[in-house]
């Protein structure tokens, strides 16, 4: 039970404090991203190979390892995108007028770069600790990949809470692809399959068997449950930014300059 309860307190503070860094580095002056993203870049190599090398061992420290290089690998894609360095094509707003099919198109176009970048990296983990006896990297990446999926489609869809505030000036015409609605129909279906996940690996929890399992599980089951809570701030009428407030201190106070249009 400690070995679990030290996981789960380490998932937390490692989700907290890395998006918190990723946030205040995105908020410093734009002449330190290149410094940011080459710094961030070695890590992210550095974070391949060791989790090629954490995937071959069953042990706790492999699973810490394997979590912990999936989480640099992921803070390499979030960084690279808030800075605007990895996007897509199209750097304008959708406009106004625009129907739900345009806009999604729209909404695909400005994230492409992003998104197969995410993509081809997930594939090279996958295929890199294939058949591996540690998964909890490669199951720690997915989860974050196919939960991200989850957030940006409900955010095109319609929630209550955009996060609006996360976006950098430079990336502000990204709200206009966003919809705010108090839910929208997808969401609990989203909500739903991902604690059905969480069930799943809570159930192989009970039954894991030694200290390398419970950990990697507990691992996985935490920035899973992460992911439920966040999905959830979505649509409750509960500041966003309130866990990272210490990182978004030095941003403008100003809102962004483009309005997000109110489609119901």
């Amino acid at each position: 039970m400690p070995d679990i309860l030290i996981a789960v307190l380490f998932a937390i503070f490692t989700w907290w404090f890395s998006t918190g860094l990723i946030l205040l580095l995105d908020g410093l002056p734009r002449g330190t991203f290149r410094w940011s993203l080459l710094i961030s870049t070695l890590l992210s190599i550095a974070a391949l190979f060791g989790l090629v090398q954490s995937s071959g061992q069953n042990s706790v420290s492999a699973s810490y390892c394997g979590f912990t290089c999936a989480l640099l690998v992921w803070g390499w894609h979030e960084l690279s995108f808030l800075t605007g360095w990895i996007t897509g094509p199209r750097k304008q707003p959708s406009p106004a007028n625009a129907g739900s099919r345009a806009r999604f198109g729209h909404a695909v176009s400005a994230i492409l770069w992003h998104e197969l970048a995410i993509a081809a990296v997930g594939v090279t983990i996958v295929a890199l600790t294939w058949n591996q006896p540690n998964q909890i990297g490669t199951w720690t990446f997915v989860v974050l990949w196919v939960m991200r999926i989850s957030a940006k489609l409900n955010l095109f869809l319609g929630v209550r809470n955009l996060g609006q505030e996360f976006l950098p000036e430079h990336l502000a015409y990204m709200g206009s692809f966003f919809r705010r609605r108090p839910m929208n129909r997808l969401f609990p279906f989203c909500v739903a399959g991902a604690c059905a996940v969480l069930a799943l690996i809570a159930q192989r929890l009970i039954g894991a068997q030694g200290a390398s399992q419970s950990v990697g599980l507990a691992l996985v089951g935490t920035i899973l449950a992460l992911a439920i809570i966040e999905h959830l701030l979505l649509v409750v009428p509960l500041p966003t930014t309130a866990l990272w407030r210490w990182a978004m201190r030095g941003r403008e106070a100003a809102t962004p300059s483009l309005t997000v249009p109110r489609r119901c």
